[in-house]
């Protein structure tokens, strides 16, 4: 359960005259490989799930059952922003973060009327009112359920992709920077959805000779 008044910020924006609030949350920031996603939710004011907390300090087994009941509640309004590897790398992950962020909110089909961001940055391109909230996916209910709902489609996508290329080990570690996920790319090199600007992709990428590279 979020820490605390799990709906303090929702409270505040409403004592402020604010109806319509959204959460916003992101997955993957640190991999090496594999999207970033964002996601954003609205919850009618009689939701409750008490069992909604921050995606990081869940179960896997409890992260999908949350999922499964958040989409597939007619009280919830939520979308999913999926960006990747190439993406990330063309804008840098920070912003290919922010636009993740902005693309979910403006997929939501109700029109939120204050916006709830986990972190320190609040997009810059969101015109509606709203506030970054530091380590939000602990403090705000809203902004944890949309933690679920991100980092169970990234999971889910790195499964898919684990089926694709099962030799780097992405069911287990998602991308993440492990030893052994390391390991994998110095031998094999690295795959479609590896970020080639994240180190230590992009030293190992840059020691592979190409073929029109080659005398």
């Amino acid at each position: 359960m979020v820490a605390g008044d799990a709906f303090f910020f929702e409270k505040r924006a409403r004592q402020k005259g604010y109806s319509t609030i959204a959460g916003v949350d992101e997955a993957g920031r640190g991999p090496l490989a594999g999207p970033v996603v964002a996601a954003a939710c609205i919850l009618e004011e009689d939701f409750f799930l008490p069992q909604v907390d921050d995606s990081k300090k869940l179960s896997p087994a409890k992260r999908k059952e949350l999922f499964d009941k958040l989409t597939q509640d007619s009280r919830v309004c939520y979308c999913v922003s999926v960006l990747e590897a190439d993406v990330i790398d063309k804008f840098n992950i920070l912003q290919a973060t922010l636009r993740a962020m902005e693309i979910a909110l403006s997929g939501l089909k109700k029109k939120p009327d204050y916006v709830l961001v986990d972190g320190s940055i609040y997009p810059p391109r969101t015109t509606i009112r709203g506030e970054a909230v530091i380590q939000g996916d602990a403090l705000s209910y809203t902004i944890a359920a949309a933690s679920i709902l991100a980092k169970e489609t990234r999971d889910r996508i790195m499964l898919a992709y684990h089926e694709k290329w099962p030799e780097y080990g992405f069911a287990k570690h998602k991308g993440y920077p492990t030893k052994a996920h390391v390991e994998a790319v110095k031998r094999l090199g690295p795959c479609p959805i590896h970020r080639r600007t994240f180190s230590p992709i992009k030293e190992i990428f840059s020691q592979i000779i190409l073929p029109s590279q080659q005398s």
